[in-house]
């Protein structure tokens, strides 16, 4: 059952309810949560020795943080889950704008409404996610949207301009006693970012002059790309110095953890299709999701890359949702039962790359497509090198020496493609083995039928990174040849 909460501060101070600071109420959830063994971020994957470390640390010395990194980082993400930290629920004085503590009331209406009524003040309880306030920095962001403004229409309902009353509080006066967060900080106007000083260092506010000291109680987080922090010089000097933490973010440092990011965020759940009806079951053979990866990863070291604006991790995600997609889609229309991936489909992750990278030198269009698809075929040889061996492959290279070919297409059934690998000799068995051990969970006879033909394709596309084989690529259509 539910327990009733006090009704107003006679009932709060009979509970024990103690005066706290957000910082402390975060430091000691915090405490709380680590003798427990539980997790800070339970959804960020491969931050647990490098990053998490960071954010404990600054939490526990009670720092306003800034999370520093490349886009697609996971940065939001953390900044948002820091809400855990904060209580189920908080008191506040009924009807405060400014969620006013019911022992030291900031605004005017609360101190009044507290003078008069005492411990018969009624209270109202805040909820930790309405205590967490996010704002993303634009450049038409004002100081009236930040920090407040005189209200014209309180004005002119007979309120003084010199009263506090005719105040409209902003974004971070009704953050108090919460988190505040602020989105890419370099993208602030300097002179908005100037006006953060005093609520970073001594936590008060000022509107239009107004002869007001708001002792604010607030964390106040923040996130930026290194490439604005540090070479544009756009987050003022001043600023700088006034966040307690920068934290460094990263992007995944093994494969292996940029493929289990990719399988917790892609949507892979094609279970049902637009129509209710159960479509087909999805199998993902494992040397696709690695050559997916790998192709970011290669991204992120190519020259031909500006490494300074990075390689978000959303386009991997992106590029296996395409990838599955366009097997889905030969499914339903050679109506198989199973999804499964291959390499042919590889030729899709250009439409999930772009935008997602930067060129280092402006290029002609479709420049961007073509490095891509060059990423690619480097991404399939690394992988290929990682589960076969060239070597292997010479007896049936004898096939194509005598100058016979091979085509396939993303779009042609499984039966097909096992058709016309058969005239491969050595071709099939090898794909069969190959198949079995990326997808050994999968038992079902079309399954492995399809991870066969899926694992033929990645063999002779192998075999073409590793000059042994030319590809000829035509209107969807490829042929393999000597």
């Amino acid at each position: 059952m539910a327990v009733e909460r006090p009704r107003n501060i006679g009932e709060l101070r009979a509970s024990g309810y103690a005066l706290e600071s957000v910082k402390d109420e975060m430091r000691r959830n915090l405490i709380a949560l680590m003798r427990r063994g539980e997790a800070l971020f339970p959804e960020i994957l491969g931050y647990d020795e490098t990053v998490v470390p960071q954010v404990q640390n600054a939490i526990l010395s009670r720092h306003d943080m800034l999370f520093l990194g490349l886009r697609g980082q996971a940065k939001t993400r953390m900044l948002r889950s820091l809400v855990r930290l904060l209580d189920d629920a908080m008191p506040v004085v009924a009807g405060s704008e400014v969620n006013d503590h019911p022992y030291a009331p900031l605004s005017k209406e609360s101190r009044d409404t507290v003078a008069a009524l005492g411990d018969a003040t009624p209270i109202a309880w805040v909820g930790r996610d309405e205590r967490y306030l996010e704002k993303l920095a634009t450049p038409d962001v004002t100081i009236a949207d930040l920090i407040g403004e005189v209200d014209m229409i309180k004005h002119a309902e007979g309120r003084y301009l010199s009263s506090e009353l005719t105040l409209h509080f902003g974004l971070i006066p009704r953050a108090n006693r919460g988190i505040f967060c602020i989105n890419e900080l370099p993208d602030l106007a300097p002179k908005i970012q100037v006006g953060l000083f005093n609520v970073l260092e001594e936590r008060d506010i000022q509107i239009r002059g107004f002869p007001i000291r708001l002792n604010l109680d607030l964390c106040m987080v923040f996130s930026a790309n290194p490439e604005d922090y540090t070479n544009r010089g756009r987050i003022v000097t001043p600023l700088k110095d006034r966040i307690g933490s920068v934290v460094r973010t990263h992007y995944p440092l093994t494969r292996a953890i940029g493929m289990a990011i990719n399988d917790q965020n892609a949507w892979l759940d094609r279970s049902i299709s637009g129509n209710g009806n159960a479509a087909g079951r999805l199998a993902i053979p494992l040397y696709i999701k690695e050559v997916v990866e790998e192709l970011a990863r290669l991204a992120r070291t190519s020259p031909h890359v500006n490494q300074q604006s990075g390689v978000s991790a959303r386009m991997s995600i992106a590029n296996l949702e395409n990838i599955v997609s366009n097997a889905e889609r030969r499914s339903i229309l050679c109506r198989e039962d199973w999804v499964v991936p291959r390499v042919s489909d590889l030729a899709h992750v250009a439409a999930g790359s772009r935008g997602k990278l930067e060129l280092t030198m402006a290029e002609d269009d479709g420049h961007e497509d073509k490095l891509v698809e060059r990423i690619a075929a480097e991404a399939v040889k690394n992988i290929f090198d990682v589960h076969c061996d060239v070597k292997e492959f010479r007896p049936m290279l004898e096939y194509f020496e005598g100058g016979k070919t091979i085509e396939l297409t993303d779009g042609l059934p499984t039966r097909e493609v096992l058709s016309r690998i058969e005239r491969v000799p050595g071709l099939r068995k090898k794909a069969e083995q190959l198949g079995a051990a990326m997808l050994p969970e999968v038992k079902d006879n079309e399954a492995r039928e399809a991870a066969t033909a899926s694992a033929a394709e990645f063999i002779l596309d192998g075999l073409h990174v590793h000059n042994k084989l030319n590809k000829n690529t035509k209107v969807g259509a490829t042929k393999y040849s000597r």
